[in-house]
């Protein structure tokens, strides 16, 4: 086959422009990421060949080799993994087929110090060798082609590639960069291993470069024909944790999750009994980009028996635990196991359910803790991935205790960090529910005309404006025996810390303005379920609740802006009688614009939308003209 010239996929071409004028910081991250895209091969080969021995071939140990030229200006990272076709090459260096190409390249124009370490994130690791090179050629042949079905890709980075076939007695892949001009710090053995040894230690493949020795004729280093390990070619998660540094578990984190950052946590134990397995598994500090994406796969890689399986086996860990990343390596499944069989296996149900509950342990350990720099790594975990853990209480509930525990919210009293556990032990004598209230945003919370009869009382309730939590409510009921209680749903009921005065009052109250009340039914009889007196309000004159097993407004309205269908419900408007606007209503000649804008009033105070807001600015005109 001849020699043929090929264009890029749109996607690629700008990352290539972004990885050659913007990738600036950290450029050493190119030998991480092709390292580990040849460990990835020698995986793939290792899965490939449990079904069909003879990918093997003459050569069985498999092995990364990193090599340079210092004359020639040139770095090899050489693997006898499982290789590509002409097809492969032209479609995995040519085009990205994974979606969240738009994302990365948002994410990287986005950052003001340009940060090489997104590249991997997104599976484009391949490309970060333009960061250093300004063309690179791949040589590869996959296992069990004949010799003269290899290929040859190169590229200088720009709008086009070439490929032709060539012969090609090894198998696997080597990636040859030629250095731009200003790159020389890079051609030295020290260098390198310094860089393997940073980020590719824990590559359980051997990773081999040529012996040095000093050449006291020649005055200088130079290379002899023997290959040694310049890693420890062990496993990280395999090795005694007696034996592992806390960088060297930070920096594992960091080549598996391609974070810049430690982690918040780790976690590493071998677990024996019905299941055995190694787990290794980590909380980031902070929040990944697609953390609201809940059809992305996990972050937990799968061995088994250290042989790579998949990356991001979902099944390893709940959908609310999706930034949880790490290792799972099981000594009980079999090597050929397949998603389906992991959604059907006890054995995965076993290792789910442990790696679920020490993750639950690490953040119970650090939200309990009695040191106060620990606690406060919880509440920075909370800020950015409470919405998340709240979808829990839902999912898993086997869980659910230990969930509503880690829970913290705002509060009247507090603006943050208040647990279910705090709420009870200040409740008030006398006082059996949790109160509570949704809202759209904390501002919003905190005015609402619902909670006036609570400030007035000194009642705590807890202030809900995260989207996640009307399906929170939804799904939890109670906690340590109090119900929950929302402000805004039913006639309200403090129990026992309401006096009989103030119930007396009440039943006085509506029995003295009933008539009144019948005229508001009326008027508002296409928009409300019913008018009645209420104790709840003290400075504002109307507010609007639902009955109790009713939908609640906000969840609704969340509802009909995701386009989805909410149950058709008409609120109940509840009046402050001892309210001068209430009590003016009695003898106004606009009885009728004077209900509906207390109506509107009270919809626009717990956040929700006029439906004709050009008629309330006409009525509010026309009393303003009386």
């Amino acid at each position: 086959m001849n020699k043929q010239t090929l264009s890029f996929q749109a996607e690629v071409k700008q990352i290539l422009h972004l990885v050659t004028h913007s990738l600036y910081s950290n450029k050493e991250i190119f030998l991480r990421e092709l390292i580990s895209n040849a460990s990835d091969a020698c995986d793939k080969l290792r899965f490939e060949a449990l079904n069909n021995p003879a990918l093997y071939e003459d050569a069985p140990p498999l092995e990364v080799r990193v090599s340079f030229d210092a004359t020639a200006r040139t770095i090899t990272i050489h693997d006898n993994g499982i290789g590509m076709s002409m097809e492969e090459a032209i479609a995995n260096l040519g085009t990205i087929a994974k979606s969240g190409t738009r994302e990365f390249v948002a994410a990287l124009e986005a950052q003001q110090k340009k940060d090489a370490q997104l590249i991997g994130q997104f599976g484009v690791g391949f490309y970060s060798g333009f960061i250093v090179a300004d063309s690179i050629i791949v040589e590869s042949r996959r296992a069990g082609l004949k010799a003269d079905e290899g290929v040859r890709w190169s590229s200088k980075g720009d709008g086009d590639f070439e490929v032709e076939a060539i012969e090609r007695i090894q198998r696997g892949t080597s990636v040859t960069l030629h250095l731009r001009a200003d790159e020389e710090e890079f051609l030295t053995g020290w260098k390198l291993k310094s860089i393997i040894g940073k980020y590719s230690d824990h590559i359980s493949l051997p990773i081999l470069m040529q012996k040095e020795e000093w050449d006291a004729k020649a005055n200088k280093q130079v290379l002899r024909d023997e290959w040694v390990a310049v890693n420890k070619a062990a496993a990280l998660w395999t090795r005694s944790k007696n034996d592992i540094t806390p960088e060297q578990y930070q920096e594992f984190y960091k080549q598996i999750s391609y974070d810049s950052e430690a982690p918040l946590a780790y976690t590493h134990n071998r677990v024996e009994g019905r299941s055995e397995y190694t787990q290794l598994l980590y909380v980031p500090s902070k929040a990944p980009f697609d953390l609201w994406n809940r059809d992305k796969r996990g972050g937990v890689k799968l061995y088994v028996k250290r042989v790579f399986i998949m990356d991001d086996a979902e099944a390893l860990m709940p959908v609310y635990l999706r930034f949880v990343k790490g290792v799972i390596d099981s000594a009980d499944l079999p090597l050929n196991v397949s998603r389906e069989l992991l959604q059907e296996s006890r054995d995965v149900k076993a290792i789910r359910e442990g790696s679920t509950k020490r993750v639950l342990g690490m953040l119970e350990a650090l939200a309990d803790s009695e040191d106060p720099a620990e606690r406060a790594k919880y509440a920075a975990f909370w800020k950015d991935f409470g919405a998340v853990l709240k979808e829990g209480v839902g999912e898993d509930h086997a869980n659910r205790e230990r969930l509503a525990k880690l829970y913290r919210f705002a509060s009247t009293h507090t603006d943050e960090g208040v647990s279910f556990t705090d709420y009870v032990g200040r409740m008030k004598q006398g006082q059996d529910a949790i109160y509570v209230i949704a809202a759209n945003s904390l501002a919003a919370a905190k005015s609402s005309p619902q909670l006036e009869i609570f400030k007035k009382k000194g009642i705590e309730v807890l202030l809900l404006a995260d989207r996640v939590d009307e399906w929170l409510l939804s799904h939890l009921y109670e906690f340590d025996g109090h119900p929950l209680q929302s402000v805004v749903k039913g006639a309200v009921d403090l129990g026992k810390l309401q006096d009989e005065d103030e119930k007396k009052q009440a039943e006085e109250a509506t029995a003295a303005i009933k008539p009144l009340l019948e005229r508001m039914k009326v008027t508002l009889k296409e928009r409300a379920k019913d008018v009645r007196v209420t104790t709840r309000l003290v400075d504002s004159p109307a507010c609007l609740v639902v009955e109790e097993g009713d939908m609640s407004s906000h969840l609704a309205r969340m509802l009909k802006q995701a386009g989805q269908d909410a149950p058709q419900s008409q609120p109940i408007l509840e009046i402050n009688a001892a309210h001068p606007l209430i009590k003016r209503l009695d003898s106004t000649e606009h009885f009728d614009d004077l209900t509906h804008i207390l109506f509107d009033q009270a919809l626009l105070a717990e956040g929700g939308q006029l439906d004709d807001p050009a008629a309330y600015v006409r009525r509010v005109n026309s009393l303003l003209l009386t």
